[in-house]
């Protein structure tokens, strides 16, 4: 197994976790999704240059108004989410489709399913993913390549806390008055109190322990499966489904930030001591 970083200055938390596998069945290697020469000098290093189980799960984040964001910065996110995955993919299934066997994993997010306000661009490049994979294993499940995505919600990490506290400390150029109250005295807000809630550990997105992942099997030996389990989370997911023009979600997610905030942020506390129905069916 073969655990990969783009800075390997910060391999030490990473090595510890490993314990008496590193080593022995996990070896850490240098990439940088974004390149394609390191993923080529990164696969060389594999021994015998075969891949099995490809786990994606390189990502950034952009979060703020859309006016104070720029192209490069929207063009990184999807360097790095979308075609840093797609680069992987290439590498390795020439030889999966030789072997005919393989099973490409990609950590995708809710936010692949729906989008939320300010994270526009985030939010896009998982859409891009869940089409890109959703498309391509239909060609896949000729070779017997299973792809699966997993859709975690909020995910509490070292990643989301200074992601947050860049945003709030920062004065996002070219949005207007009006925008930035929003951002700031209700956004910023909500979206801490969603991490408290409903946040979940990388463990537990890992083991799929938990009600709180929404794991989509793209393709299996049966036919296309998919399995939600992130009950604290399906009442929101489940609006989308009820009403596939996408307006019912839209208005309630809307009116629960921009007029009910203290009715939202009792919503997400029902959540997460379970208080709410487990389980939402749309009709």
């Amino acid at each position: 197994m073969v655990a990969t970083m783009r800075d390997l200055g910060k391999k030490g938390t990473l090595e510890e976790a490993a314990g008496e596998a590193l080593g022995q069945t996990l070896t850490v290697a240098q990439l940088d999704v974004c390149s394609d020469e390191s993923v080529a000098q990164c696969l060389s290093c594999i021994r015998g240059g075969e891949v099995d189980v490809l786990v994606n799960n390189a990502g950034v984040g952009l979060v703020g108004p859309l006016e104070g964001l720029s192209l490069t910065s929207m063009q990184k996110v999807f360097d790095t989410n979308f075609f840093g995955a797609v680069r992987l993919v290439k590498a390795v299934l020439p030889g999966m489709k030789r072997r005919r066997q393989g099973h490409i994993v990609v950590v995708s997010s809710v936010m692949g399913l729906q989008g939320v306000v300010f994270n526009d661009v985030y939010a896009a490049s998982k859409f891009a993913l869940e089409g890109f994979f959703e498309s391509l294993a239909v060609q896949l499940l000729q070779f017997d390549i299973f792809v699966s995505l997993v859709e975690p919600g909020p995910v509490a990490t070292d990643f989301e806390g200074k992601l947050l506290e860049q945003v709030s400390a920062a004065e996002p150029p070219g949005a207007d008055p009006d925008t930035l109250h929003y951002f700031r005295d209700l956004y910023l807000p909500a979206s801490r109190e969603l991490f408290r809630s409903l946040g979940q550990s990388p463990e537990d997105v890992a083991q799929g322990s938990t009600p709180q992942v929404i794991v989509k099997v793209i393709s299996s030996a049966s036919p296309p499966l998919r399995r939600q389990t992130n009950a604290r989370y399906s009442p929101l997911t489940a609006l989308k489904a009820a009403d596939p023009s996408g307006s019912l979600y839209v208005r309630t997610a809307h009116r629960l930030l921009f007029r009910w905030p203290r009715l939202l942020g009792l919503g997400l506390r029902c959540l997460a001591c379970g208080c709410l129905r487990s389980r939402v069916w749309p009709r």
